[in-house]
């Protein structure tokens, strides 16, 4: 767990470092914004105007990267927050304030449709106009995929329910996973491209954060991220509707070669690998970081699991898994 009195001395030296090194006349200084990292944001109002300082702790966290990876999406016509200073040594950036409302702050049943189209345009513009071959992201690889699989098998299942999967099944879900998300074409992905890191700033353009972790990777990743969002559900026939329009879409700007069908399937199993990452991801910050809050959304997204399992005869053992042995371990997903 993180030392709260070493946030309080880094918060000092937050300040300090706004007030000397760039003469800011603080006015108010407020959280922000907190995440499933150990970064914290905190907005800042002075003289000029207002502003985010991002805390970062360099041990924990890197700067470097979110530099790298901003300049990379800003260049491909994504609106991410504008970087006006930065300490790289001490882990501090002062960012442009895209406001305090995302994406899911606004969704519901009458909103979606605009809302999600602004999100839908902001993936393409990532995915067709990042170079994959040039852009020097980390390529999320069969170890990259195997290693977040570990994070369901050894967080969620062992640790906190008490459990352990067969190995022989563990080794058939991981090849059925990473087979699939091999298969795609590569692009630029974020990799937590959901309804709470998409801003709504006043200018009305759409606002991205949070994409400090991208990699090259499958092209269904980002995309089954938002509209299978481990934070709201939607119908699955207008999860549906949406997947084969974008689709649509990715096929006429020639970024894919195969039909619906095969898509589909992709969308699904990305999804499912995804989703048991965050199911593990969701356990780690409850029993090391003390995150508890993060439980409430294992329901909801063990249910994303599940219903990809239904949909593969491939799945049936890790289904029956599931039904025989998590769900009595587990009450909260019943």
């Amino acid at each position: 767990m993180y030392d709260s009195r070493l946030e309080d001395r880094r918060l000092a030296a937050l300040v300090d470092w706004l007030q000397r090194d760039l003469s800011l006349d603080i006015h108010r200084f407020s959280p922000a914004s907190s995440d499933a990292s150990f970064r914290r944001y905190f907005r800042i109002e002075h003289a000029s105007g207002v502003h985010i300082a991002m805390d970062a702790p360099p041990e924990k966290e890197n700067c470097a990267a979110f530099i790298r990876v901003a300049g990379l999406m800003r260049k491909a016509g994504i609106h991410v927050p504008e970087i006006h200073s930065s300490n790289t040594e001490l882990g501090f950036l002062l960012l442009e304030d895209l406001g305090c409302e995302n994406l899911l702050d606004r969704l519901n049943p009458e909103t979606a449709e605009s809302l999600y189209a602004k999100a839908l345009d902001s993936l393409f513009a990532l995915q067709r106009n990042v170079d994959p071959a040039s852009c020097g992201l980390p390529e999320y690889d069969a170890g990259f995929i195997e290693r977040e699989l570990g994070i369901f098998y050894e967080w969620f299942l062992q640790k906190l329910v008490g459990l352990e999967l067969p190995q022989s099944l563990a080794e058939r879900l991981n090849r059925i996973l990473i087979e699939s998300a091999l298969a795609q074409p590569r692009v630029c992905v974020h990799r937590d491209y959901h309804s709470r890191n998409l801003m709504l700033p006043r200018s009305g353009t759409l606002g991205v954060i949070d994409f400090q972790d991208a990699v090259v990777g499958p092209i269904s990743y980002d995309l089954v991220s938002l509209l299978r969002d481990c934070y709201i559900t939607w119908p699955a026939r207008q999860v549906d509707a949406w997947t084969q329009a974008y689709h649509t879409r990715l096929d006429a700007a020639d970024l894919i070669a195969v039909d619906y069908r095969q898509f589909q399937r992709w969308f699904d199993l990305m999804g499912m690998q995804r989703h048991l990452k965050a199911i593990g991801i969701f356990a780690r910050l409850h029993l090391r970081d003390a995150k508890s809050s993060y439980l409430a959304d294992i329901p909801r997204t063990f249910a994303y699991v599940e219903h990809v399992c239904t949909r593969y005869p491939e799945l049936d053992q890790f289904h029956q898994f599931l039904q025989q042995q998590l769900k009595p371990a587990y009450p909260p997903i019943q």
